[in-house]
């Protein structure tokens, strides 16, 4: 009971970045034309931020989340350290997901034109932008409601 409200505190905490996070989204969004949409959601797949067109953000924070349960066993596994980041690509393009501090995640979806090395670049400044983001309203005293 404990954790389910600690839980849900944490939660409503991690929303109050929601207009930063979303801000951070959009400039990405301007700095690399390619990308078709971006979200940043929680390590266990809610949506904290999300600028995806016509694409169903909370499937998609879902799918991250079973991703990067995959991803970090395999890094593990292997003896290659913390999860950093993931790139699929499909026949019609890119998602990446790159790690948003200890609490969230970043992912990009992305034309298949696109530079991926301009995409990581990019990805990952964000990720960082985005770590401080959330980890800043984690820190914050929860106000009553």
């Amino acid at each position: 009971m404990r954790r389910a409200l600690r839980q849900r505190a944490e939660r409503r905490q991690l929303m109050t970045a929601e207009p930063y996070v979303l801000g951070e989204l959009r400039r990405l969004r301007a700095r690399v034309p390619q990308l078709t949409g971006a979200l940043a959601a929680s390590v266990d797949g809610l949506v904290l931020a999300q600028d995806t067109g016509d694409v169903e953000p909370e499937g998609v924070a879902a799918l991250t989340a079973a991703a990067l349960g995959v991803a970090v066993r395999l890094s593990d596994a292997t003896g290659r350290g913390g999860f950093r980041e993931l790139l699929v690509r499909g026949e019609h393009g890119y998602v990446a997901t790159y790690a948003a501090g200890g609490t969230a995640v970043l992912t990009l979806l992305a034309e298949p034109r696109v530079n991926v090395g301009r995409l990581h670049l990019e990805g990952r400044r964000s990720g960082a932008r985005i770590a401080e983001l959330v980890d800043g309203a984690l820190e914050r005293p929860e106000t009553a409601p």
